[in-house]
């Protein structure tokens, strides 16, 4: 449920939606969600309150059985277009032979970017969402159980296109991973600051589409930086393979981190 936007809010006569994990479909109960308050908005905020609460007691939970286990987790997200996926393709063919990889891929819909991820002969679970606009980390607990990863993996969490609810929701991840791309513009940052702030690194995606666009990447650098003073950006094009190897140095720089770690 998303206490901001009410994307799980029940729809005609309380209709049930669907989310789909690795295939298989189960249907959740209408939310229920509590009057519309006459004055102030009390109610509203203490259901925003109760919602991320119960989300980030289940997100801890999943931090620390991924620490345990020496598993990097990151929680790529963007606008819908940006180019996640070609992104994590091409990330699962040039790192496999060095760390086992395992995807969760979060819809609205179809399991379509599971197939592609599939493809690469990774393994994919799809965690479709109906309605919802966002994963939460009940869905990705959910999903780990079918991915059975070994000790000292990477974790890609490909989550919904939307740069908006997305940022309020821990999964119990160790970074959030901004994808923005050069036909979305310089200012995307401070349209979208919540999520710039809540990410470690943003990736400018299609930067081989810059000189055809007249796109300023350093605009789009200090507009980052002017949300969050501490966000490395890096330029990368997942097509053509421009600035990848910084990409991968970043992740083998948390892979390290988390093997240094001491146990739990």
């Amino acid at each position: 449920m998303c206490a901001t936007c009410g994307c799980s809010a029940p729809g005609p006569e309380g209709e049930r939606h669907e989310h789909e994990h690795g295939g298989a479909a189960h249907a959740h109960p209408p939310a229920r969600l509590a009057p519309w308050p006459p004055v102030g908005g009390r109610r509203i905020l203490a259901l925003e309150q109760e919602v991320l609460g119960k989300n980030d007691r289940v997100a801890a939970e999943t931090r620390a059985w991924l620490r345990a286990r020496g598993i990097v987790a990151l929680n790529v997200v963007s606008s819908p277009g940006a180019g996640k996926t070609t992104l994590l393709e091409r990330t699962i063919r040039d790192l496999a032979a060095e760390v086992p990889i395992g995807v969760i891929e979060g819809d609205q819909e179809t399991p379509l970017d599971a197939d592609r991820i599939r493809a690469t002969g990774c393994p994919a679970v799809q965690v479709n969402t109906g309605r919802g606009c966002h994963l939460d980390a009940t869905m990705v607990r959910e999903a780990l159980g079918e991915l059975d990863l070994p000790r000292g993996a990477l974790l890609l969490v490909e989550n919904v296109g939307n740069l908006v609810c997305p940022a309020l929701f821990d999964l119990g991840e160790r970074a959030k991973v901004v994808v923005a791309s050069t036909p979305e513009g310089e200012e995307k940052p401070l349209k979208y600051p919540h999520m710039f702030r809540a990410s470690s690194l943003a990736l400018l995606n299609k930067i081989d589409l810059a000189p055809h666009l007249g796109f300023d990447a350093g605009r789009l650098a200090a507009c980052a930086r002017q949300v969050n003073p501490r966000l490395e950006v890096l330029e990368v094009s997942a097509r053509r393979g421009d600035g990848l190897h910084a990409w991968y140095a970043w992740i083998r720089a948390r892979l390290a981190e988390a093997r240094a770690a001491p146990p739990t």
